[in-house]
């Protein structure tokens, strides 16, 4: 092998060390500041700092060191846990706005159509309402120069151009029917919810949405919960599916408003992270009327948290399929390079005493593929086919049942709820990808708008309207016109279309609470859901 070569081989594992000893020595310094040994340590450069300064300073070839020291951190990590993860500077930014909740841009949801740039809607009370942009409108320009029709420029470089510092402008040029217009946007602070809806779905029962837990998520549902009491709900389904969770904090807070007394929730722990409890501390808003909570492969980390504990006290019932299985609690460590490393900390562990952490020992990749084994051996078909992954991981409610429940691998629902295949069939696949639905709905709303105005809420959209035959007929001559064949479609395929076409015109008027309240219609989890608490207490 050549010295190059060499080189580039132990490089980055060279750089792996020198991190992972930078770590160790941070992690013990504060704790003896004032000993000699931390003296010697920061007075003395270690023989691997010393390599890499020759390598910077003396190298035959220039070395791009920023990025053989990415490479040295992600490799570090792939020896860890699957979670722990590094997320370069140019990412930070993003990562926070989702868990903080907000953003600071101009208010719109927009699409790249034909290589326009289509304002698909337009938030109320947000900056580009109140600077008049509507619904239809294209973008041309950006701040004068910037052309940004028939460039094949990128959603993520609209993005860039859009955003930027509260109260900060944007000068755009649009496009309304034949007319071009100059608007000028004060940005904002713009909220990334994470409650999607809340609505009744069914006499004296609510049902909540949540697609995370963020900053904010604790006082969304507090605000949902209280709408929806006014309304007359008695019994709440908590839809949790597809949530892959987010910070802890928010799901103990929620937590604690739908169990009673100083029920514990969960407890943090790790070789060097003392134990945590968090326990209820206050009056909840929901504390005694029934509970059920929906999850599948996709609930992950704090929506196992709030589910385990539901769970684990007897609180409600758990509806749907075995969730993913992350046990695990990330604290992140900003860099000097404006990077953050998110390094699993402790695991959490539930009323019962279980970790629900899936195992690692495998490999990331075995990791990865866990979800498609699932799926290929059957559990996602049939409740029959999940299996304890350990079955030695007993562990015993405290709640007032003491059933058995597992540890090691997600948790297992009370009422199994199948994955539904036909939704995904080749056909609706197809017009995915191309996204037909979408430049179907857009087109259709944009040419259409008036026929919405008209009706009170999503609720009454969804009793009063549905698609008919001719808009069908236009679904598929554009669906000709991107190449898919509908001529093969099922009867399934069709009512599915159908749902969808429905649901994202929803969506254009009544944001993502139009968009559940109209495809949750037939949801077998739901109608389960409404089923078991129908008849508690009865």
């Amino acid at each position: 092998m050549s010295d190059n070569r060499r080189l580039k081989v132990w490089l980055p594992l060279m750089f792996a060390f020198a991190l992972a000893l930078g770590m160790y020595l941070g992690h013990k310094m504060p704790a003896a500041r004032n000993s000699d040994s931390v003296s010697f340590f920061l007075n003395k450069r270690s023989s691997l700092q010393e390599v890499l300064d020759l390598l910077k300073y003396n190298y035959v070839d220039t070395l791009d060191v920023a990025t053989i020291q990415e490479e040295a951190i992600e490799g570090l990590l792939s020896h860890l846990d699957p979670h722990s993860v590094y997320i370069p500077p140019a990412d930070v930014q993003e990562v926070n706005e989702d868990l903080d909740g907000n953003f600071e841009g101009i208010g719109v949801e927009f699409n790249i159509i034909r290589d326009t740039v289509n304002i698909l809607s337009v938030i109320a009370g947000g900056p580009s309402d109140a600077a008049g942009v509507l619904t239809g409108d294209k973008i041309l320009k950006v701040n004068d120069s910037v052309n940004v029709a028939g460039k094949n420029i990128t959603a993520e470089d609209i993005r860039k151009l859009l955003r930027g510092p509260r109260n900060s402008q944007v000068k755009t040029q649009m496009l309304r029917g034949a007319k071009q217009l100059d608007i000028t946007i004060t940005r904002g602070v713009i909220p990334l919810n994470s409650v999607d809806a809340a609505y009744m779905t069914a006499p004296g029962v609510g049902y909540i949405k949540i697609s995370k837990f963020a900053a904010t998520t604790y006082t969304e549902f507090l605000e949902a919960a209280r709408k929806l009491e006014k309304q007359g709900m008695k019994k709440l389904v908590i839809d949790l599916r597809q949530n892959g969770g987010g910070l802890l904090d928010a799901a103990t807070r929620l937590a604690d408003e739908v169990l009673d007394g100083n029920k514990l929730i969960v407890y943090t722990q790790g070789k060097n992270s003392p134990r945590q409890d968090y326990t209820c501390s206050r009056p909840g808003v929901f504390e005694k009327g029934d509970l059920a909570i929906l999850i599948d492969e996709g609930s992950a980390s704090a929506s196992e948290v709030l589910a385990g504990a539901v769970q684990d006290w007897d609180r409600g019932i758990i509806i749907g399929r075995r969730s993913f299985g992350k046990g695990l609690v990330q604290e992140p460590f900003e860099l000097d390079n404006g990077a953050t490393l998110r390094l699993t900390i402790a695991r959490y562990y539930l009323p019962s005493n279980r970790s629900i952490q899936k195992s690692y020992d495998n490999g990331r990749e075995a990791y990865d593929e866990d979800i498609a084994n699932r799926y290929n051996h059957g559990e996602f078909l049939n409740g029959d086919s999940i299996r304890p992954v350990d079955s030695s991981l007993k562990f015993r409610k405290p709640g007032p049942s003491g059933a058995i429940v597992y540890g090691g691998g997600g948790i297992t629902p009370d009422v199994f709820i199948p994955f539904d295949t036909t939704r995904y069939s080749e056909l609706l696949t197809g017009l995915y990808n191309r996204n037909v639905f979408g430049d179907y709905v857009y087109q259709y709303y944009t040419a259409n708008a008036t026929e919405f105005s008209g009706f009170k809420d999503a609720s009454a959209f969804n009793r009063e309207w549905n698609v008919s035959d001719a808009m069908m007929a236009g679904f598929r001559a554009l669906a000709a016109e991107e190449g898919v064949n509908m001529s093969r479609a099922t009867a399934k395929d069709n009512e599915e279309i159908r749902l969808r076409i429905k649901a994202l015109l929803a969506r254009q008027r009544w944001r993502s609470e139009g968009f559940y309240e109209v495809s949750n219609a037939g949801d077998p989890a739901i109608e389960a859901a409404i089923k078991k608490l129908s008849t508690e207490n009865n």
